[in-house]
């Protein structure tokens, strides 16, 4: 994209704005993992209070390192993760997701899946799940800093998104592909 997309403004809103007002519907807490660059940045938008900013310790990279980031400040918490750049994802599809966590919480990761293809970064994990990622990385077992890699070795409730549904997934890369948003 070329630049931070958290930060993009559509309808006057940064996408990251977006996102929280998405997830707002769910009344649960709301925190933004960030980089070390971009912490300045957000702040300018978001309360201090409301900003994870990546443990690079972790030595992970990518969205793994948010996710354990912010596993290592609220250990015991489950996190719900939605990714700032799905700004079509819709607050009823997130309800959904909560419900089936919700319901049966016999799994360690809640995900929908896209023509087979897993959501990652539109899901619940646990407390247990980001527990067991880090004893997966200290065992030295952690090949990849890949989300999709991780979900091979939980135990993965996902929800198949419907047709309707998939246009929620659609995630935006490049400037070109933003025209008609």
């Amino acid at each position: 994209m070329g630049s931070d997309k958290g930060l993009l403004v559509h309808e006057a809103k940064t996408w990251a704005q977006t996102a929280f007002d998405k997830l707002s519907v769910l009344k649960i807490p709301i925190q933004f993992s960030v980089n070390g660059q971009q912490q300045p940045e957000y702040a300018k938008v978001f309360s201090p209070g409301l900003l994870i900013t990546d443990d690079t310790e972790v030595a992970v990279k990518g969205p793994l390192l948010g996710v354990l980031s912010a596993h290592l400040q609220n250990p015991h918490d489950d996190l719900f993760l939605l990714a700032c750049d799905l700004p079509l994802m819709e607050p009823g599809l997130l309800k959904e997701l909560l419900a089936v966590y919700e319901k049966g919480k016999n799994f360690e990761v809640y995900i929908f899946t896209n023509d087979k293809e897993p959501e990652p970064l539109c899901g619940i994990y646990t407390s247990k799940a980001l527990q067991k990622i880090m004893a997966i990385k200290k065992q030295g077992q952690l090949v990849k800093h890949s989300m999709k890699f991780i979900l091979d070795h939980l135990n993965v409730r996902s929800i198949t998104a419907t047709a309707e549904q998939k246009k929620c997934f659609r995630n935006f890369n490049a400037h070109a592909a933003l025209n008609g948003l």
